[in-house]
């Protein structure tokens, strides 16, 4: 009998056009994970925050045609994966799932016809490389909350060093690099996108990960020995991971260098790299005269990139429930590391 494979995919997700706009900053502001208050506080200020933002994110949202791209990036790197885990196994039945946190489709949806599929064995594969509560571990908490169907699942909490993923970054960086002389004033920005610092500071492991990232890439990059993790998207009062994105490039131009920017905390490209790396970062870079802003793309399909996904999908029935995948443990310290909580548990 031929096994069944269920893989799901999770991203944050995006509007699909601009009515959806605030319904989808309501259900990311009300996720506990963003912002830690009881339900009775947080849901009223989420209905402020998505009604006072929603202009704002419909005009950028405009720049890419209306809608979020997040959702066609992540079917295409479904039907990759798909078609990748048909070519190495054929003797399993996999079939690639998508669950978005705050817009459609929605996990409710997704284990509907995940238990439909009646699978074997399931995967659960954040599209985030490196772990966090405010995104991972909120994710995973939403599907459990809704699925009911069969199969034994195994959960892939992050790959920030696997080699495929760091090959993948690597490639991009190193063919826009190429792309433009090779310039060697070059300072590499990888942008990851930010969090409060009380997060981290409560032991999650996202900085930690994002930074070993970045060296496992560099170390991919002769030619370019100037490197630099900085950390963007910051919103509100609170103090947010350093340094920030835009005060790098501020940096860079005050030390006579150009910018060569990775998105590297990012595997699709969206609202974060299209706008905000793309439009308002290359505008600061040209108000500062810079020699020169570039920008490497996300991985998306890369082809290194699918590979890792699928030997991460093919390893994990053998692994434990939760683990990484590839060469990486948490630091001690980081005590809402997803290991270290499913051990607890």
């Amino acid at each position: 009998m031929v096994k069944k494979l269920a893989v799901v995919l999770f991203n944050l997700g995006g509007p699909d056009g601009p009515d959806a706009v605030r319904p989808f900053l309501f259900n990311l502001f009300r996720d506990p994970a963003i912002i830690g208050l009881p339900a009775v506080a947080r849901y009223p200020l989420a209905a402020l925050i998505s009604t006072t933002r929603e202009k704002t994110a419909q005009a950028n949202y405009a720049l890419l045609g209306g809608r979020s791209p997040l959702l066609p990036e992540t079917e295409a790197q479904a039907r990759a994966l798909e078609a990748e885990l048909s070519r190495r196994a054929p003797a399993i039945e996999a079939k690639v799932f998508i669950s978005m946190r705050y817009w459609k489709p929605f996990a409710k949806q997704t284990a509907k016809a995940v238990a439909a599929f009646r699978p074997d064995e399931i995967v659960l594969l954040p599209l985030y490389p490196q772990f966090s509560t405010t995104t991972t571990a909120s994710s995973l908490k939403d599907w459990a909350r809704v699925y009911r169907g069969p199969g034994r699942t195994r959960t892939v909490c992050c790959y920030p060093t696997a080699l495929g993923v760091v090959e993948a970054y690597a490639k991009t960086i190193r063919e826009t690099w190429e792309k433009s002389g090779k310039p060697r004033k070059v300072r590499l920005l990888f942008s990851a996108h930010g969090l409060p610092q009380k997060v981290v500071d409560a032991g999650d492991p996202y900085r930690a990960q994002v930074e070993a990232t970045a060296a496992a890439v560099a170390q991919r990059l002769p030619g370019i020995d100037d490197w630099q993790v900085c950390f963007q998207s910051r919103v509100g009062p609170l103090k947010w991971l350093e340094p920030a994105t835009e005060d790098a490039i501020r940096q860079a131009a005050a030390d006579g260098k150009g910018v060569l920017v990775s998105p590297i905390a990012f595997v699709s490209e969206h609202v974060e790299t299209l706008v905000e790396l793309d439009h308002e970062y290359a505008a600061l870079a040209r108000s500062l005269d810079m020699p020169f802003y570039l920008r490497a793309p996300a991985p998306g399909v890369t082809e290194s990139f699918i590979s890792a996904l699928a030997d991460a999908v093919l390893s994990a029935p053998e692994r434990s429930p939760v683990a990484p995948f590839g060469p990486w443990l948490c630091p001690a310290g980081h005590g809402k590391c997803a290991c270290r909580e499913e051990r607890q548990a």
